[in-house]
């Protein structure tokens, strides 16, 4: 039976979503030397445009079609047979578009890890394998009947599947395809921090279909979803603020970087916490992540533009977070601090297990697509840009 009001919701929420691809793009290109934005957000456009197509043909299938030993979905939906108008409170291919942009989402995310130097032709052929073997396997095990929803394990919007297996994957690109030409000796400020900031303000905002939508209704659950986002990314933000205040000044890019961190915490707990848990999940969350740049930085790893120290790190965060905050009163589910240690250790089982397959069979596929036709533009190229070297276009002012 199809509920017109919940159609309606999930139809914005899905926009909204879709929004958060191009919002990435934007951010990152902010914070890419001049002669690389118009790359880096079509690299978001092209992820999208990708995941798009490749979804329909077999990704949701293998995301949510018959269960296959916990691992995979069988391909009973393949070229979406069988996925119509009709469906359970909203139309089933409506909950397939709905998550076919948290898909995009994922590998624009990824891109982090190869700013400024993957060849487009290169990052679609990455793009396509990493969707069907990374994220698509994932979000069976998370919401599609895998081993990790049977386990028990708690991923209401996409700790795990979104922002764990993008943040760890960044990372493993990263080491395969090398720093950029001049990491570490030559200035890489940012191009655009206005750019920057209108970007992490589209993933704010994104973010409310992105939690609310995934409780599949226009209810309570959604309202819970929706106020601790909010409150999670405003404490991630003061956190991450306050911090580097205390190191320096308090730079308007950590302020937004702190409020992704909340967003991306609160993202597996949206649907099992109190508003007020919210507080604390976004406040550590900006802490956690803002230490994980550092270390970042002082290790001399060149995953550009911090997908791992923010999605990576917090989602890992954000997981144990809901394995300690998730009352019962809210999604059925007590945590650790309500008397139920044991979730903690399902989600521990669970960040360990995704980090250990997105990091490890995104490396293999880097690997692999690097010694057949090379991840990387020339070295002239590089130096020239990607904008004129790969789109044969600039940023005029």
């Amino acid at each position: 039976m199809i509920d017109s009001g919940a159609t309606a919701f999930i139809l914005i929420c899905t926009a909204l979503v879709m929004l958060m691809t191009p919002g990435v793009g934007l951010f990152y290109g902010g914070l890419v030397r001049r002669k690389n934005l118009i790359s880096m957000i079509a690299l978001a456009f092209i992820a999208f445009a990708l995941v798009s197509i490749q979804w329909v043909l077999c990704g949701y299938s293998l995301a949510f079609g018959t269960d296959i030993h916990g691992l995979i979905g069988s391909l009973e939906y393949a070229f979406l047979q069988g996925v119509g108008m009709g469906g359970d409170g909203i139309p089933d291919l409506l909950f397939a578009a709905f998550q076919m942009v948290f898909a995009g989402l994922a590998l624009a995310i990824v891109t982090s890890g190869v700013a400024e130097r993957i060849k487009i032709s290169s990052f679609v052929v990455f793009g396509l394998l990493w969707t069907t073997l990374v994220y698509d396997p994932l979000a069976h095990w998370a919401w599609g009947g895998g081993w990790a929803a049977q386990l028990g394990a708690l991923d209401f919007a996409g700790g795990t599947v979104v922002h764990i297996s993008s943040g760890f994957s960044a990372l493993a690109l990263a080491l395969v395809i090398g720093k950029r030409l001049g990491f570490g000796g030559h200035g890489m400020e940012p191009n655009n921090i206005p750019l920057a900031l209108l970007g992490g303000a589209l993933l704010w905002f994104g973010w409310f279909g992105f939690n609310a939508g995934s409780a599949l209704a226009a209810d309570g659950l959604a309202a819970n979803a929706f106020i601790v986002t909010n409150i999670a990314a405003a404490a991630g933000a003061l956190a991450w603020l306050c911090a580097a205040w205390v190191r320096g000044r308090p730079g308007s890019l950590g302020m937004i970087s702190g409020a992704i961190a909340g967003l991306v915490a609160i993202t597996p707990a949206a649907g099992f916490v109190s508003p007020m848990a919210a507080i604390p999940i976004g406040a550590v969350a900006g802490l956690v992540c803002y230490g994980a740049l550092l270390f970042r930085v002082q290790r001399g790893l060149d995953e550009s533009l911090d997908a791992w120290a923010i999605h990576g790190m917090g989602g890992i965060f954000g997981a144990l977070a809901t394995g300690m905050f998730a009352v019962a009163a809210i999604g059925g589910v007590d945590g650790l601090f309500y008397g139920n240690p044991g979730q903690l250790l399902l989600q521990v089982v669970d960040a360990v297990v995704v980090v250990a397959y997105s990091f490890g069979v995104t490396f293999a596929i880097a690997k692999a697509v690097d010694a057949v036709m090379g991840l990387r533009v020339t070295e002239e190229e590089e130096y020239v840009g990607l904008d004129i070297a790969q789109h044969g276009e600039s940023v005029r002012v």
